[in-house]
C-alpha cells in the first residue's frame, strides 16, 4: 500500500490510500481510502509506517531547551562581511570591533537604544556569532568612543571605493533635535524637524551621485548651511586625495558667496541651482524668453553675471500648476483669517495700531504671504487687499527653476546636469532613513560632545550596509528596478516609475506571485528563521546538546542570494 496525492486545480489536493495489484502482465491500482480530511503531519507519519519506518513522536526524540531569532541576523552579518566594512573598522578582529559589528546589526534590524540593543541582541544568535557574551550598554559606549577615534580612516577607506577624479560628490546638511541642554554641540537653530524650542545638532553627508554615504561631519546646531561647503571641499580634496571634484548642493548650500570662493580654486567646479531672485532677473531681462518653453522644456544660455558658468533653463508644466495652487491655497486661508481680525477691529474687540499690528502679524506669518497682501493699520480700522500686480509675476515663474554649472558642456550636456541636479534627491532619501523608523538617529539624547559625534557616525556606517541591501534587494521590494532609465528619461518631467514597479504597487505581488515587501518586513520575515538548541529527553540540557536552524523557504533563500552577490 502507498500514499498519492493527486493535485486538483482549484481546491487542495486529494489524498488517497491505495494499493497495487497485477491482472496478467499489468499493474494496476485501486483507492483503499480517502484521506483528504486527515491534515498532512498524519498523511506523512502515515507514509512512514507504510514505508516500514518507525514513528516516535517528537518530544520523545529531542526537546527544545532555547530558540532564538537568526535570519535576519545572518542576513545584515553576510552583508556586512560582502563589504568588508569588518575590516574597514579594524583590520584585526578585537572585542571593540565585535561589539560594534554587533550595535551595527542590531541598529538595523531594531533600531532603538544602546541599552535596549544589548536586551534585544539576547533574544537573537548575535551574541553567540560574535562572541559578545555579556556585554552591556557600557561596553557599547567603550566601543564607540574607539569607533570616533578611528573614523577619519574609515572615511577614507570609503572615498577610495567610491568616488573618483571628476565624480559628482552630493553634499547637504540637515539637523536632528537634542533632548538635554548639556551637550555643547546642542544650540537654537533651523529645525528640520519642525520641532519647535528645541535644540538642534546639525550633521553634513558626503555621498557619491547614487546616494551611498561616505563621510559624516557634525557640526553645533546654529550653523549655516552654506559655511560648512568650503570645508567639505577641501576634506574630499585634502583628505580623500580626489584632485578634480564636482560639488553638487542645493542653492541654499552652495551660495554665490560660496562659488566666489571656490572659483579661485581650480580643482573645484559645482553644481547648484539660481534663488528666485536671480530666476526673475535674467526673466526681465530677456536673457530667459518664456515663449521660448512653448517648443521645449530646457535650454542653455549664459549672463554676464555668472561669468564661466552656463545656465540651464527648466520649466516643468506639473509644477507649476502645483505651485499656483498652492499659492492660492494660501491665499485663501489668509484672506479667511484677516477677515476675522477685520471683524474683531469691527466690532471694537481689537483697539490700537499695536494690537492690532500684532494680531495681523500673526496670521501673516503663519502663512508667509505677507509679499502678497497690502495691509492698511489705523488705530480704530484694520483693511487689506491682495497685490494681484506681484501675485501676477510671480506666476510666470511657476513651474520655472535655473540649473547653474561650472562645468563645460564636454563634460555634461544640459540634460545631464539637469539630471545629476536631481541626485540630490538622494542624500534627501539618505536623511529621511536616518532619521525615520529605519535607524532612529533622533532625538539625540547623549551628553558628551564625543559621543554625539560617534552616535550620528555609527548610525552613518549602519545606513551605509543597508543602503547596499536594499540596492541588492530590490527585485523583492516595492523598489523601482530601471535604474538605467533615470539616465535616458526626459530629465524635466517629473520622475515616473517603470510600468513594472507600478505593477508591483497596484498588484503587491511579484511575477512569480509572491508578495511584495517592504525592506522592514523583508527582515522581519528572515527574522523568523530560527536557531533552536536541542537535546535528547534524558540527556544533561548543559552538555550533550545540538542545533537545529529553520529551512529557509523560497522567498528567504532569494533574500540571501541577493545577498550573496554584493560586491564593492
Amino acid at each position: 500500500m502507498h500514499i498519492d496525492i493527486v493535485p486538483n486545480r482549484t481546491s487542495r489536493p486529494a489524498i488517497l490510500l491505495r494499493e497495487s495489484y497485477r491482472e496478467g502482465k499489468k499493474v494496476k491500482k485501486r483507492t483503499i481510502a480517502n484521506l483528504s480530511s486527515l491534515p498532512m503531519e498524519q498523511v506523512e507519519m502515515l507514509r512512514l509506517v507504510l514505508k516500514g519506518k518507525k514513528v516516535a513522536e517528537v518530544g520523545k526524540l529531542f526537546k527544545k531547551i532555547t530558540t532564538k531569532h537568526h535570519g535576519h541576523v545572518d542576513a545584515v552579518l553576510l552583508t556586512i562581511k560582502k563589504l568588508g566594512l569588518e575590516k574597514l573598522i579594524s583590520a584585526r578582529r578585537c572585542p571593540e570591533r565585535d561589539r560594534i559589528v554587533g550595535a551595527l546589526v542590531a541598529r538595523i534590524c531594531s533600531a532603538d537604544s544602546k541599552l535596549a540593543a544589548t536586551r534585544w541582541w539576547k533574544t537573537t544568535t548575535l551574541p553567540e556569532l560574535l562572541d559578545l557574551g555579556d556585554t552591556d550598554e557600557d561596553d557599547v559606549y567603550e566601543a564607540m568612543d574607539w569607533l570616533l577615534e578611528r573614523q577619519a580612516r574609515i572615511e577614507k577607506k570609503l572615498a577610495k571605493r567610491h568616488l573618483h577624479n571628476d565624480d559628482l560628490v552630493l553634499y547637504d546638511l540637515t539637523s536632528s533635535y537634542f533632548e538635554g541642554v548639556t551637550c555643547p554641540l546642542a544650540a537654537r537653530g533651523k529645525s528640520r524637524d519642525r520641532k519647535k524650542n528645541t535644540l538642534q545638532v546639525n550633521y553634513g553627508l558626503v555621498t557619491d551621485r547614487r546616494g551611498c554615504p561616505v563621510a559624516v561631519s557634525v557640526y553645533e546646531g546654529n550653523t549655516a548651511d552654506s559655511t560648512t561647503l568650503l570645508e567639505q571641499a577641501e576634506r574630499v580634496r585634502d583628505d580623500f586625495g580626489i584632485e578634480r571634484v564636482v560639488l553638487a548642493g542645493d542653492r541654499g548650500m552652495i551660495t554665490q558667496k560660496q562659488i566666489d570662493v571656490l572659483r579661485e580654486r581650480d580643482t573645484f567646479d559645482w553644481l547648484t541651482a539660481l534663488k528666485t531672485g536671480g530666476i526673475r532677473k535674467l526673466v526681465e531681462g530677456g536673457t530667459i524668453q518664456l515663449d521660448l518653453f512653448d517648443e521645449r522644456n530646457l535650454f542653455e544660455c549664459t549672463h554676464e553675471d555668472y561669468p564661466g558658468e552656463r545656465l540651464v533653463a527648466c520649466r516643468n508644466p506639473v509644477l507649476a500648476r502645483k505651485r499656483a495652487h498652492k499659492r492660492e491655497s494660501m491665499l485663501e486661508a489668509t484672506t479667511r483669517e484677516l477677515e476675522k481680525v477685520q471683524g474683531m477691529v469691527e466690532r471694537g474687540r481689537l483697539r490700537g495700531q499695536d494690537k492690532i499690528g500684532v494680531r495681523v502679524g500673526k496670521v501673516i506669518d503663519k502663512y508667509k504671504m505677507s509679499k502678497h497682501i497690502m495691509l492698511d493699520i489705523q488705530d480704530d480700522s484694520f483693511s487689506f487687499t491682495r497685490d494681484e500686480a506681484n501675485i501676477a509675476a510671480e506666476a510666470t515663474l511657476d513651474g520655472i527653476y535655473v540649473i547653474r554649472t561650472s562645468l563645460p558642456k564636454e563634460r555634461m550636456d544640459a540634460a545631464e546636469a539637469v539630471r545629476r541636479y536631481k541626485d540630490l534627491t538622494n542624500v534627501e532619501c539618505a536623511f529621511k532613513s536616518l532619521k525615520s523608523v529605519d535607524l532612529l538617529v533622533r532625538p539625540i539624547r547623549h551628553r558628551l560632545e564625543r559621543r554625539v559625534r560617534a552616535h550620528i557616525f555609527f548610525c552613518m556606517l549602519a545606513y551605509y550596509v543597508q543602503w547596499h541591501m536594499v540596492e541588492a534587494l530590490r527585485p523583492l521590494l516595492f523598489a523601482d528596478e530601471d535604474q538605467e532609465a533615470k539616465e535616458t528619461r526626459d530629465p524635466v518631467a517629473p520622475a515616473q516609475r517603470s510600468a513594472k514597479a507600478l505593477k508591483k504597487v497596484r498588484g503587491r505581488k511579484l511575477e512569480d506571485g509572491s508578495e511584495v515587501h517592504s525592506f522592514r518586513s523583508l527582515l522581519h520575515l528572515m527574522s523568523t528563521i530560527t536557531r533552536d538548541l536541542c537535546c535528547r529527553p534524558d540527556d544533561d540540557e548543559h552538555s550533550n546538546t545540538f542545533t537545529l536552524d529553520t529551512t529557509p523557504d523560497e522567498k528567504q533563500s532569494q533574500v540571501l542570494e541577493l545577498l550573496k552577490q554584493i560586491s564593492v
